[in-house]
């Protein structure tokens, strides 16, 4: 009895790893950015007092994150990794960290996944 019920266990076990290893995920679509880069450089003073630690609380409207108003997370974290990369924002951080700021601050997430290549 205790054979069958181990045999049947195992067949499952190994039915899931099977379906499991077939299954993949879909990477993340491409991200664009809608936003005109020159626009993005009203950032700038946003992200280096974020940086230096001067902006603490709650975000406050600034023309800065109105610009990403109406745009999904995978967007404004393209536009700003644009802005950084093009050195718009006139300050030389890492991407990924000063993107994450400057999403949070405008009271985005960072995508899952995404990275400021």
């Amino acid at each position: 009895m205790a054979s069958s019920a181990l045999r049947t266990t195992a067949f499952l076990v190994t039915l899931n790893l099977i379906f499991f290893t077939l299954v993949s995920s879909e990477p993340l679509p491409e991200a664009t950015c809608a936003i005109n880069g020159l626009k993005l450089g009203v950032c700038a003073n946003v992200l280096n007092d974020l940086v230096h630690g001067i902006i603490s609380g709650t975000p406050s409207p600034s023309p800065c994150c109105d610009l990403f108003f109406g745009l999904v997370e995978l967007e404004a974290a393209a536009c700003i990794c644009k802005a950084i990369k093009a050195n718009v924002l006139g300050v030389n951080l890492n991407a990924s960290a000063s993107m994450s700021l400057l999403l949070n601050h405008c009271g985005k997430e960072v995508p899952s996944g995404f990275q400021c290549a």
